[in-house]
């Protein structure tokens, strides 16, 4: 079984065009906190988590961050070179740890050249993924942060696949754009009704429904818009093939 079951775009290659890709990236051990790319900088790879998860933020001149978008296997980094860009304004990040498949920039390039299927398939991501900015921004101005924090922590574990992750409430409350504080006060008040439990800056998720009841409706909404994307198999461990 090959790796690339394990990230919804990659597993739509096949053939000789799957080959093609397999011989030219390689899998890598994503950090937390590693720079995938940089504000005004050459993007020169294209990451497709396999079981990381990416954050897309933006940065204010004063430092501060709010994640505006998240990728997990359902898809890649490379949402700017679909779009034909060399850059982008914005940053992205490991936010948690775990294996992807990195790319040159010009083989990603070349596979959208010469594989109709795979650039259907980036299509239909990229189109889900502009819904889910659209829906996150409504979300960070609508509701509250235990919402948010709901919201956030039930789209992480639907693209890690497991219920246990690393989290820091200071690193969920730069995803969430608010006062570590509030932050704190939040996962707090999820932890006491027996939602998630959280210690040495590990989340657990203990009861997924009374999440999914507690969360505002973009968590269903951006859900929806992904499909079948966010279920892949976990096989990241498993040698290419």
């Amino acid at each position: 079984m090959s790796v690339f079951e394990n990230n919804a775009i990659l597993s739509s290659l096949v053939g000789d065009d799957r080959e093609f890709a397999l011989g030219s990236g390689e899998v890598v051990d994503v950090k937390v906190r590693q720079s995938v790319y940089q504000p005004d900088e050459p993007i020169n790879e294209a990451y497709f988590p396999l079981g990381a998860i990416l954050s897309v933020v933006a940065r204010m001149r004063d430092g501060a961050m709010i994640e505006i978008g998240t990728i997990g296997r359902e898809g890649t980094s490379a949402i700017p070179l679909v779009l034909g860009s060399e850059t982008t304004a914005n940053e992205c990040f490991c936010q948690v740890p775990g294996a992807a498949w990195k790319m040159p920039a010009d083989i990603f390039r070349s596979l959208l050249e010469r594989s109709g299927t795979f650039r259907g398939f980036l299509n239909r991501y990229l189109q889900a993924y502009v819904n889910m900015l659209g829906q996150l921004a409504a979300c960070n101005r609508l509701h509250s942060v235990y919402e948010r924090c709901a919201r956030w922590l039930l789209m992480t574990q639907d693209r890690v696949g497991t219920e246990c992750f690393p989290l820091t409430h200071e690193f969920l409350a730069i995803m969430l754009g608010s006062r570590r504080s509030s932050v704190t006060v939040a996962a707090a008040a999820l932890q006491r009704v027996g939602f998630i439990h959280y210690s040495h800056g590990t989340i657990t998720i203990v009861d997924r429904p009374g999440l999914e009841a507690t969360t505002c409706e973009c968590y269903k909404a951006t859900t929806d818009q992904f499909g079948d994307l966010l279920h892949v198999r976990n096989v990241a461990n498993d040698e290419p093939a």
